[in-house]
């Protein structure tokens, strides 16, 4: 070990020879009494723990209503306020999406779980199913077009003979037989489509034969159109939620599941139910990050506790850095619930943001006394000079976090304003807790001996090569900076809030395919007007729009030209006539799988001779895909026993056959049409498109672009602003919430830099020393802004939240080493071996494992708040350990805190 080193090293036990400060000497004062009085001071500690615990679970609540995180006087949130008084049966809301192989099957089980659903008031307040009631079954065909309605008159009347003949004999045989007598007559020349039936027909097949059910659709044959994979039932929930519980739509998520049981909605079977909507995407939002949480909080202990071990290396050290954290917690825990009265999804970030600062804390102090104690003194002055150095320093950056933390409190972001208040006061409450509990600790707990000589620490003999290659740190910063400089205006913030939850989450993919698929879309915007005229004047000028891809209101339920569309419907009633399906007929005597298969092979002759005759025909392809699906149910018959040849044909009949019913009866309700106007139209639809509480009526406006790009929904939501001001709905909130709270965070930024810099004006007394303490905290948040765009992880609803933390572990580590620099008139080549340096690292790499698992979450959110963590804190260690010394080589004149 080099002389020099050893010599500085001594210096560095006792005070220098400027006079101490009065924060010095009352910190050394404080930490000297409750070390001598160590026990009864943890004895205090103890019974003042068992309070706060009491109280707090007594006491804290849990508010996880989003809406009241930002503030109400916000011009979007009073629309939305607006909206949600007009019409209340739309806000927190769930949408049911009931997904079958055919739509009569997914018609007729929304039905039932409505009718299911209506009965449970215990759980829910409104229950709507729009396009499952018999309204829109009975008067659907009104709203197909005149040419289409035509065409479907036709096709019925075409297929009547069919259908009538089925009807009558609703089995495999007949249903065979009728189909490979329409083949034949095709073969003969006669022009008719069976390209959608014999699709239907051999994708029914193949799912069989693979061991599924998809039931054949006769609506869509009816309707002359190709089956698709899944047909969707929608049906509105409004449930019941309890904002006092962790979950408030648990209780009735679990009601939903046992209704849907109730009605024959099981798991793995053909018909499944889709939970997703406001409320359920908010649950599984909140499931998910507490998931992430509960793993990252299992990974960061293990590390930590490593973490910990190196810096202290004796059990008793790493035990007070534990038990200081843990009172802190529960003392600002007791705090948090007397001056707010609960958490919400934000402020509850307050014990990762007191793990990461107050750790920071302890090891400062105790790594000072364990630095003075090698000097040789004995403990009791140790603790007078470490509590009086570390408590001089603490206080100076407890004033510069609570600034930071308290900056938030008059912006419009009330959920962070919260969290301000809380970590604000808990900052207080460490330094406290630190100076009082640990000096007690350090009496009580046994301490080993440490040795009189200290060697260089890995730490400080990495840092010595920024000092040695001191042109090439400066070169390498400035170039960084540049860079950083450059690529800084891409900086974005991602106002899609469903980018922030675990993309493999029921409710999120549900909610995708909505957006994507469904054409009554939940992600629209909504304007509200007084007078039915109003909005007949308004929805043509938004129609107009070119982010605009349609716009609905009340009128267009009601049909235009509703007398030309009764006489086609009164033609198809006439053609259809009586068709009334009958029951299945007992099986005559003998072998029942016999007479299917021999049906069968009828069929697949007949398609044989179709292909060989007609090669070319628009219909053969389809017609060789049925031919090799029966030849695949032919080859699964012959290896099978007799038994299970039988329950194969029977399922096989099942599966085309089993919609007919359904099919037939929505057809003939549906030659009941009658005509209608806007008072004839449901009663629970009205009220959702004029309010009967303040008679306004409701336009909805559908997004041209796919919202899930930034641009498109800000051009969206823009445009749409500029004809109807006062417009509401998803896309803006998501954007104008996601300004307010960049906005907040900028506005806060500002008042806690403008604070922090009049706090190190007073307390350093020095422009240069206030600008070096600055300098690493602004170049560790310029290089960390360019890698969220390099990294492709842009600001969002959760990450952003970081930035507190980051400040306030920016702030304390640049002020640790300026004051440690000021105070011992220390250089940087001695400064970098200090404690001073080791508590600066250790506490980073205690922060950096407890938030870099969250990179690990599911919930894409917390992933990239851990991701923003970890970029952020190894910048400020590398600009406050590797760059500030550099900046600091030249000692400095003694000016105590």
């Amino acid at each position: 070990m080099d002389r020099s080193f050893r010599i500085a090293s001594q210096g560095m036990t006792t005070p220098t020879k400027a006079s101490p400060s009065r924060t010095y000497e009352i910190f050394a004062r404080w930490s000297t009494i409750s070390y001598r009085h160590g026990a009864w001071v943890l004895l205090a500690a103890l019974l003042v723990a068992v309070a706060c615990g009491i109280y707090v679970s007594r006491n804290l609540g849990m508010n996880t209503d989003t809406t009241d995180m930002l503030s109400e006087h916000l011009p979007f949130r009073v629309n939305m306020k607006h909206y949600n008084e007009t019409f209340p049966q739309d806000i927190d809301t769930m949408l049911l999406v009931v997904e079958a192989p055919t739509p009569e099957q997914a018609r007729t089980t929304a039905q039932r779980l409505t009718e299911r659903l209506k009965t449970d008031t215990t759980n829910f307040h409104d229950i709507y199913a729009p396009t499952a009631e018999d309204f829109f079954v009975r008067n659907g065909l009104l709203y197909e077009s005149i040419p289409e309605l035509a065409q479907i008159t036709d096709r019925i009347a075409a297929a009547q003979p069919l259908i009538a003949h089925i009807a009558r004999d609703p089995t495999l045989p007949a249903f065979a037989d009728v189909l490979m007598r329409a083949v034949d007559e095709m073969n003969k020349g006669r022009s008719m489509e069976l390209r959608p039936v014999m699709g239907g027909v051999s994708a029914t097949l193949d799912a069989r034969i693979e061991g599924s059910s998809r039931a054949l659709s006769w609506q869509s044959l009816f309707n002359d159109e190709a089956q698709k994979n899944k047909y969707k039932q929608i049906i509105v929930v409004k449930p019941k939620l309890d904002f006092s519980q962790l979950l408030p739509a648990e209780q009735s998520t679990t009601a939903l599941h046992a209704a849907a049981r109730d009605v024959g909605i099981t798991e793995g079977g053909p018909i499944r139910l889709h939970i997703t909507g406001e409320a359920a995407l908010a649950g599984e939002e909140l499931k998910s990050s507490l998931s992430g949480m509960e793993i990252a909080g299992i990974i960061t202990f293990v590390m930590v506790g490593m973490v910990l071990y190196f810096a202290m290396r004796t059990g008793g050290l790493i035990i007070n850095v534990l038990v200081c954290l843990t009172m802190g917690l529960l003392l600002t825990a007791a705090f948090a619930t007397a001056a707010v009265g609960h958490l919400n999804v934000i402020s509850i970030a307050f014990a990762v943001l007191y793990i990461g600062l107050g750790a920071d804390f302890a090891i400062h102090f105790l790594l000072r006394y364990r630095e003075v104690l090698e000097g040789g003194p004995p403990p009791d002055e140790a603790i007078r000079v470490s509590g009086g150095d570390a408590g001089a320093a603490l206080t100076a950056c407890t004033i510069t976090n609570a600034i930071g933390f308290y900056a938030f409190i008059p912006t419009d972001f009330s959920g962070v304003a919260e969290l301000g208040i809380i970590s604000g006061t808990g900052m207080i409450i460490s330094l406290l807790v630190t100076l009082t509990i640990g000096p007690a600790l350090l009496r009580c707990l046994p301490q080993p001996k440490f040795k009189e000589s200290m060697p260089k620490s890995s730490v400080g003999k990495v840092l010595e090569l920024s000092l040695k290659w001191h042109r090439v740190t400066y070169a390498a910063t400035v170039a960084a900076a540049l860079a950083a400089l450059v690529i800084l205006p891409q900086v974005r913030f991602d106002y899609n809030l469903l980018n922030m939850q675990d993309p493999t989450g029921d409710a999120v993919q549900a909610f995708r395919e909505l957006i994507a698929e469904a054409e009554d879309s939940p992600w629209h915007s909504i304007a509200l007007v007084k007078e039915r005229k109003e909005a007949e004047d308004l929805a043509p000028r938004l129609a107009k729009l070119p982010e605009v891809s349609k716009v609905i209101t009340i009128q267009d339920f009601v049909p235009p030209e509703q007398e030309e569309k009764l006489l086609l419907i009164e033609e198809m009633a006439l053609t259809m006539g009586p068709i009334a399906i009958s029951p299945r007929p007992e099986p005559p005597p003998g072998d029942i799988a016999a007479r299917q298969r021999h049906a069968l092979n009828a069929l697949a002759a007949a398609l044989d001779r179709f292909i060989k005759a007609h090669p070319d025909h628009s219909a053969t392809e389809t017609a060789r895909k049925l031919k090799s699906s029966l030849a695949s149910l032919f080859t699964r018959l012959d290896i099978a026993s007799k038994d299970e040849q039988g329950k194969l044909l029977n399922s096989v009949e099942d599966d085309l056959l089993v919609t007919l019913p359904t099919a037939l009866q929505s057809l003939r309700l549906a030659t009941e049409a009658a005509p209608f106007g806007e008072d004839d139209l449901p009663v629970e639809l009205i009220n959702r498109w004029h309010s009967p509480t303040t008679g306004e009526y409701r336009v909805a406006i559908y997004p041209a672009e796919d919202l899930n790009d930034n641009d498109a929904l800000r051009r969206f939501v823009r445009s749409v602003q500029q004809v109807a001001p006062n417009a509401t709905g998803a896309p803006m909130v998501s954007l104008e919430a996601g300004e307010a709270v960049v906005k907040a965070f900028v506005q806060a930024f500002l008042l806690a830099l403008v604070g922090i810099i009049i706090i190190l004006l007073i307390l350093l007394r020095s422009l240069k020393y206030t600008i070096l303490v600055l300098l690493p905290l602004l170049l560790s948040s310029l290089f960390t802004a360019s890698f969220t765009v390099l990294l492709g992880v842009p600001f969002n609803f959760a990450n952003i939240i970081a930035l507190p933390l980051l400040l306030g572990l920016g702030i304390d580590s640049s002020l640790h080493m300026v004051h440690r620099s000021l105070n011992n008139e220390m250089v940087s080549e001695v400064l970098i071996h200090t404690s001073t340096a080791r508590a600066i690292f250790y506490s980073a790499l205690t922060a950096l494992v407890d938030f870099a698992s969250l990179m690990f979450s599911s919930h894409q959110g917390t992933a990239s708040m851990g991701i923003m963590l970890t970029v952020g804190l190894t910048f400020t260690l590398v600009c406050t350990l590797a760059i500030l010394p550099v900046l600091l080589r030249t000692p400095a004149q003694g000016v105590r805190a």
